[in-house]
């Protein structure tokens, strides 16, 4: 008997069922798991590392402000607005002529499908985009195209980092060889122009948050044409045509998600490619920062250059510490920065527990990143194949409220097991203590085995399913992240099972050994039947199961299974017979029964109001006990969900 109640058995379905239940609900809402850990992980996520295309933003880029002739237009984005725009011929025919071929040609617009209105993007948005723009100027790419296929281009300088442009040699009727340069924020052309237009049209339009293109073109004689392959040469005194300024609408759930990443407690931190006054502007939009945060935002070289050392390079971890906890965004990130960054984080050495860190990322370049991290996630409508098989889940709804509802889930599965810890380990200890001390004294144990079984079967396997089946809630995540390492059952929990089965085992005992005389119960048994049924020993099995019932109630939910096991125990103890080892209980004693088991919920409101308290070692070696507050708790303690939480919310394992 002391053997099935003194091993909480159940413990293991309950994380079992919590982690299934966890996972087909999110299935439900879009989520592909590959590597079932990474939920459980992200209960504990601190830091969550994204880019900026796709995850903050919706990556459908549009051109929305245009510098053509010396006059900077704005709001250009549809045919009539872009009619206004006053060029002339020649040079739209230019800037149509150079967007056209100085893209993939894989990348098109197609037809708006039935119930949608814009054209569909398909290959590299910001190409599409500047194909859209051909098309507000009244012009058609695919014309152009067909006039100048790819087999026919003399040469093609193609985008690279360095370069940072890309170019595209091609023969025109006029026996001249213009180049057509498209390529971003660089315009060699004099140092007066150049400085004017940077800071006239380039920052303002990179503080609005665009992405800045630039379109430039030179002429080359047929009869006197240059080596193509020295691109130095022929990539030099190219004259400025038109700047467009390309914009990437932010989520509209963005906001709102950063604001509950906050409140729980984790930091968002965005990487882009673009440069610093484009990434601000976006952060800004995005609330991952305020213009009043003391935040830092670097590009990837001074990144670098402060987080390694002078001699061999190599990444010093207390030079990244002093770096990491205030970055919010790193624009002009290499694919290796963002590697840098997250294995940084993961190695972080500030707090004594380990930093837990989520990465998404949508292409080929993050697959090292997502592999580093603790949590990587994939967007899985755009993302490449190699960004999903190096993460561990997939959101294909891609929405990046996706992700904080993860984080909930996470921490549900851990509240879920705890629940069910702490529930079980006060049945448990109250059920053993009692029947040794009924053995003890009254040489028989007042719980009979098959009411032990009925005990097991209903507060542990039962009840274990109403922890498991839970729904979080947004409440979740109005506390900080848990501690990875920290221990499973907290100080908290310990007072609440002591208070618990002390109360528990306080009522019994006394209905053992004073309730014949004060409920007037029968508690006489013949010597040679001991297991005979008595009025005393039902009313105690009864008593203690709506004790535990009701204790049910602290967690705030009530299931049908909880008014089952009622009704149950009602049939039980009035027609169980012998069977149970139970007599029928007057209406007197049933409401005993229940004044006992609502009590339950009484005293643990009066645990509520016992403020902790911290055992203050002193130099004589005498120790105080001090009362604690919230904000003088250890970084592990304020991290408990009881601690941020009022009375009426708190959960009832953390009392």
């Amino acid at each position: 008997m002391f053997y099935v109640v003194a091993v909480p058995k159940s413990l293991a379905s309950t994380a079992k069922l919590s982690l299934d239940f966890a996972f087909r609900k999110m299935m439900k809402d879009h989520y592909v798991f590959r590597h079932l850990n990474a939920c459980e992980k992200m209960g504990y996520a601190k830091t969550i590392c994204c880019d900026k295309k796709e995850t903050l933003t919706t990556n459908r880029m549009t051109v929305v402000q245009a510098y053509v002739g010396e006059k900077h237009w704005k709001n250009v984005e549809t045919p009539d607005r872009a009619k206004e725009i006053i060029i002339p011929d020649n040079i739209k025919e230019i800037i149509c002529e150079s967007v056209s071929v100085n893209n993939s040609y894989s990348s098109k617009l197609l037809p708006p499908r039935e119930y949608e209105t814009l054209p569909k993007q398909v290959g590299n948005k910001t190409e599409c985009s500047l194909l859209g723009f051909v098309n507000t100027l009244g012009e058609s790419y695919d014309k152009i195209r067909t006039c100048h296929p790819e087999e026919k281009f003399v040469h093609v300088y193609k985008f690279n980092s360095v370069r940072k442009n890309m170019s595209t040699i091609i023969q025109r009727s006029d026996s001249t060889v213009p180049i057509l340069n498209r390529y971003g924020n660089i315009v060699p052309c004099l140092n007066v122009d150049y400085d004017r237009l940077v800071q006239n049209v380039i920052e303002p339009m990179e503080c609005d948050g665009l992405r800045t293109i630039c379109i430039a073109y030179r002429d080359f004689p047929s009869d006197n044409l240059p080596d193509w392959n020295d691109d130095t040469s022929v990539l030099d005194q190219l004259t400025c045509i038109c700047v467009c300024g390309i914009k990437d609408p932010k989520r509209p759930e963005v906001p709102d998600t950063i604001a509950k990443c906050r409140d729980a407690g984790i930091t968002v931190q965005m990487f882009t490619g673009d440069n610093v006054n484009t990434a601000r502007s976006v952060a800004l939009k995005c609330e991952i920062i305020s213009p009043y945060d003391n935040i830092l935002i670097f590009e990837g070289k001074e990144f670098n250059r402060r987080i390694r050392s002078e001699p061999d390079g190599e990444v010093e971890q207390n030079l990244f510490d002093k770096v990491w906890p205030h970055l919010r965004v790193l624009a002009r990130s290499s694919p290796k920065d963002k590697y840098t960054l997250v294995r940084g984080i993961a190695a972080s050495k500030i707090n004594p527990a380990d930093e837990v860190v989520a990465v998404i990322g949508d292409e080929t370049n993050y697959a090292s990143a997502l592999q580093e991290a603790d949590g990587g996630f994939a967007m899985g409508m755009q993302d490449t194949n190699v960004a999903k098989e190096a993460s561990d889940i997939i959101l294909v709804n891609d929405n990046f409220n996706s992700i904080v509802k993860t984080v909930m889930w996470g921490r549900y599965i851990y509240d879920s097991i705890a629940k069910s810890l702490q529930f079980q380990l006060t049945v448990h200890i109250v059920v053993v203590f009692f029947a040794f001390i009924g053995v003890c004294i009254t040489k028989e144990s007042p719980l009979r085995s098959v009411q032990i079984l009925w005990i097991y079967l209903s507060m542990n396997t039962l009840a274990s399913l109403v922890f498991a089946i839970d729904i979080p809630t947004d409440e979740i995540l109005r506390r900080k992240p848990y501690e990875c390492t920290r221990p499973l059952i907290s100080r908290t929990m310990i007072k609440n099972i002591m208070s618990h089965a002390i109360y528990q085992l306080a009522v019994m005992l006394f209905i053992l050994f004073d309730g014949s005389k004060v409920f007037n119960i029968d508690n006489d048994r013949p010597v040679d039947s001991i297991f005979k049924p008595s009025e005393q020993f039902t009313m105690i099995f009864n008593v203690f199961v709506l004790m535990t019932l009701f204790n049910e109630i602290n967690c705030r939910k009530i299931y049908v299974i909880w008014i089952v096991t009622f009704v149950v125990q009602i049939i039980l103890v009035q027609y169980g017979s012998f069977v149970f080892s139970c007599v029928t209980l007057t209406f007197e004693q049933w409401t005993w029964c229940l004044l006992f088991g609502v009590a339950v919920l009484l005293w643990n409101q009066v645990l509520n109001l016992i403020p902790m308290t911290r055992h203050t070692s002193k130099l004589d070696g005498h120790g105080v006990h001090e009362v604690v507050s919230p904000v003088d708790l250890d970084p592990e303690e304020q991290s408990r969900p009881e601690v941020n939480l009022t009375t009426e919310q708190m959960l009832w394992l953390r009392g």
